[in-house]
């Protein structure tokens, strides 16, 4: 019986990324935005276009500098505000992706944090840091855009 090395069952390990960011605006008014599974090139500087495809649970974005990524839309609830989706192909240095987008009202009803969560391994031949920092750039990329769309001028 073959065992794995402790280096093997490190990177067999999930990992996590999360980013926040809060909002001066209602999470009614965001959610509005970021909500749709196909919204996503309106809000994210780094997606050309958002189609959708297979009845509307699949999404293929396109990338503005070339590259698609096929995401399916697992579970979307819009009571609470958050969507669970995962990477089905991909350039990124990713595998097993799966992703939570939220939209949380503050204590005030005036302002919201919208979180954005994954659990993922890397790809084979891609390290930790590397995957990490690829997701950790996409989300910051978006959630620092969001704060441009909603300042308030």
């Amino acid at each position: 019986m073959a065992t794995k090395s402790s280096k093997e069952t490190e990177s067999a390990a999930p990992t996590t990324v999360n980013s926040t960011t809060h909002l001066d605006v209602p999470a009614e008014q965001v959610w509005q935005m970021i909500g749709q599974f196909k919204s996503f090139a309106d809000w994210h500087p780094g997606v050309e276009k958002s189609e959708l495809e297979q009845g509307g649970s699949v999404r293929r974005l396109s990338l503005i500098g070339g590259g698609t990524i096929v995401e399916r839309l697992e579970r979307i609830d819009d009571e609470s505000f958050k969507y669970r989706y995962s990477i089905v192909d991909s350039p990124l240095p990713v595998a097993n992706y799966v992703s939570e987008l939220r939209v949380v009202k503050d204590d005030s009803g005036k302002g919201c944090s919208v979180q954005w969560s994954s659990e993922f391994s890397p790809a084979a031949g891609a390290s930790k840091s590397d995957a990490e920092k690829a997701i950790r750039d996409i989300y910051d990329a978006g959630l620092n855009n969001l704060q441009s769309l909603f300042v308030k001028k």
